[in-house]
């Protein structure tokens, strides 16, 4: 029987079909991803959001930098964008003179930390005795505390500088530390919330066993709660210290509206620094201050007044991953 070329072809026309939908499954899978493999368009679309939301957060910073070690006629120069001819540190030679840095970093420091430590101790009593314990009034004090978080603080400011001054508070640390020492600081409701769900989250039978080891209700919240609740440590720490050192208006009502205070913070000295720039730029004596105020100088002021929060910053970043993995008990 003689076999037409139509015959040969026609097994191999199949074999091709049936290819087709085969090599069509395997780019779906590269492409698109598999159960255990994210594909090619799910990681570009994912890498190309994580560029731009990162170019978006991180371009005043890096223009902040860069500005800040321009000269004057590296600002004029239309040619100069990014890359400055050199390094001119005079713009924070003249930043540190005008913010008076000694005496301004030294009062952030106090202002943000010392009220921070006693905010991260005392709000985690707190949130610990409404998570563990079940007292009278206990919901009529927790809609207390949600209700002192939602007023806005411009309602209860004048009260409270009233209540200052009586105290004999104004112009002093002890305006920003004693609140801070009995739970009142700056965002302390929301603190005691974060808190408060942390110990909640703790499982019981923790307590339990402790309480059979012959625990009292202190070593429990040392020896359990406190190990459990790190993540929370963590963020309480990371925002107060962040609220307090961002806090201008309440420095200047509680702290600067008294003649006689010699406390200050580096952002109140950035609030008045062309004025002081220019202060210092007209007296004779001063000889540290030469150039004409311009952009690279206010970039290179405002440089100084991050730098401290993006070291602290970096410096416990880390934390947040470990914190949160030995919070978690397998099993429970």
């Amino acid at each position: 029987m003689k076999v037409s070329p139509e015959m040969i072809g026609e097994p191999r026309l199949k074999q091709k079909q049936i290819q087709w939908p085969q090599l069509w499954l395997k780019v779906k899978k590269v492409l698109m991803g598999r159960n255990d493999k994210a594909g090619w368009i799910p990681q570009i679309i994912k890498y190309i959001l994580l560029i731009t939301l990162g170019f978006v957060f991180l371009y005043p910073l890096i223009y902040m930098l860069v500005t800040s070690f321009k000269s004057l006629d590296d600002l004029l120069n239309t040619g100069i964008k990014w890359l400055p001819s050199k390094l001119y540190l005079q713009n924070y030679k003249q930043a540190f003179a005008v913010l008076d840095i000694r005496q301004s970093l030294l009062g952030s420091i106090l202002i943000s930390f010392i009220p921070t430590i006693f905010q991260v101790v005392v709000c985690g009593i707190v949130g610990y005795g409404f998570a563990r314990f079940e007292f009278p009034f206990k919901r009529t004090l927790f809609v207390l505390l949600i209700f002192s978080f939602i007023v806005p603080p411009q309602i209860t400011m004048m009260p409270t500088y009233v209540l200052y001054s009586d105290l004999d508070l104004l112009g002093k640390l002890s305006a920003f530390i004693i609140p801070a020492a009995l739970g009142n600081g700056i965002k302390s409701a929301i603190f005691i919330l974060i808190y408060y769900q942390f110990f909640r989250q703790t499982p019981n039978s923790l307590y339990e066993a402790a309480e059979v080891d012959g625990a009292s209700e202190w070593t429990c919240f040392i020896k359990v709660g406190v190990p459990m609740a790190v993540p929370a440590i963590i963020i309480v720490f990371l925002f107060s210290c962040v609220w307090y050192w961002n806090e201008t208006y309440l420095v200047t009502l509680y702290l600067r509206s008294q003649g006689g205070s010699k406390w200050s913070t580096v952002l109140t000295q950035l609030q008045s620094f062309k004025a002081q720039y220019a202060s210092m730029a007209s007296s004779a004596s001063t000889g540290a201050v030469v150039d004409k105020l311009n952009e690279g100088i206010t970039m290179a002021a405002t440089m100084i007044t991050i730098i401290p929060l993006l070291i602290t910053y970096f410096a416990l970043q880390k934390y947040f991953v470990e914190s949160v993995d030995r919070s978690g008990i397998t099993g429970e």
